[in-house]
């Protein structure tokens, strides 16, 4: 294969594709599978992706570039307006827009609400994904495939199991076919436009979720404050937890600190493996009851902060 002098093909190509679809339908599962990499935030809790991940991919001498973008749901509060916006700001800028519905929960109201959407701005190239197909029965698949087709015009549907990687690659090789003509954006060995401090608060925050469950709500956040790295190679990270009220704070820190213990010993083991260094955490709770209408919070998790 020729290269050029930028070290990419002589003929590459190059495009953004969006990945969309209601809370939990596997989106960032599906991101990691099509990367082969971990580079977003996974969690049984709705809604866990806010800021818009910038993933890279490669597929021969094309480059693809996923937006894993937040869940698209009514929202409610000032925070989801924020997601929202920032969803259907990567489905504007994309070349291919990849809808993913999860097939066990079926045709619901959010996924019928995202494709009006669509209608309404004209999107072309639009590909649909049908996840957990290995937890739907043949017979109600194919109709649900006929009836989500019958309300817009996919360029193609795919069936497919993001956590088991079923028919991943097939839509991988389908949306390098559809990247316009291009140089690469990033250097082939790239996995992520994301910024390490923004990255390993991601990891935290994920750790939080995955130990807690259920007994903390989803209005928390995780700020990288500072990164230091040491003369022996190794990082010094110290980052906050930030909760709503003086009882999240007491679950997050657990009896005698154990709690706290617990997911730093988990992210930091994740962070010495995806940032290939050893990793000194430091882990801070705080309470800070109006941090979801903090403008300086939003610009941490790398959303635009919406007016009233």
């Amino acid at each position: 294969m020729t290269e050029n002098i930028t070290g990419t093909p002589a003929a590459p190509h190059c495009g953004y594709v969006a990945i969309v679809g209601a809370p939990n339908a596997g989106k960032s599962t599906l991101l990691n599978k099509l990367v082969g990499a971990k580079v977003s935030i996974v969690s049984k809790k709705v809604q866990t992706t806010r800021a818009r991940i910038t993933a890279i991919g490669m597929e021969g001498d094309v480059q693809l570039v996923f937006l894993d973008t937040p869940g698209i749901f009514k929202p409610k509060r000032r925070l989801d307006r924020a997601m929202v916006n920032a969803a259907w700001s990567g489905i504007e800028e994309a070349d291919a827009v990849l809808l993913l519905i999860d097939a066990e929960r079926g045709f619901d109201d959010e996924s019928r609400a995202i494709i009006e959407a669509l209608k309404d701005r004209k999107r072309r190239n639009v590909l649909l994904a049908l996840n957990k197909v290995d937890a739907v029965q043949r017979e109600k698949l194919l109709g649900l495939a006929k009836e989500i087709s019958e309300t817009y015009d996919f360029e193609r549907v795919f069936m497919i199991s993001a956590e088991k990687g079923t028919g991943v690659d097939d839509v991988r090789t389908d949306l390098a076919g559809r990247m316009p003509a291009g140089h690469w954006l990033y250097p082939e060995d790239q996995l992520a436009d994301v910024p390490m401090r923004f990255l390993a608060a991601e990891i935290t925050r994920e750790q939080v979720y995955r130990s807690l469950h259920d007994e903390l709500p989803y209005a928390i956040t995780v700020e990288t404050e500072n990164w230091k790295d040491q003369k022996d190679g190794s990082a010094r990270i110290e980052q906050v937890i930030f909760v709503e009220r003086d009882s999240q704070k007491k679950i997050v820190l657990g009896e005698k600190g154990q709690m706290i213990k617990r997911v730093g010993a988990f992210a930091r083991k994740i962070m010495e493996e995806q940032f290939d260094r050893r990793v000194h955490l430091f882990l801070f709770v705080k309470v800070r009851e109006d941090w979801g209408d903090d403008p300086e919070r939003y610009e941490a998790m790398g959303l635009d902060f919406p007016k009233n």
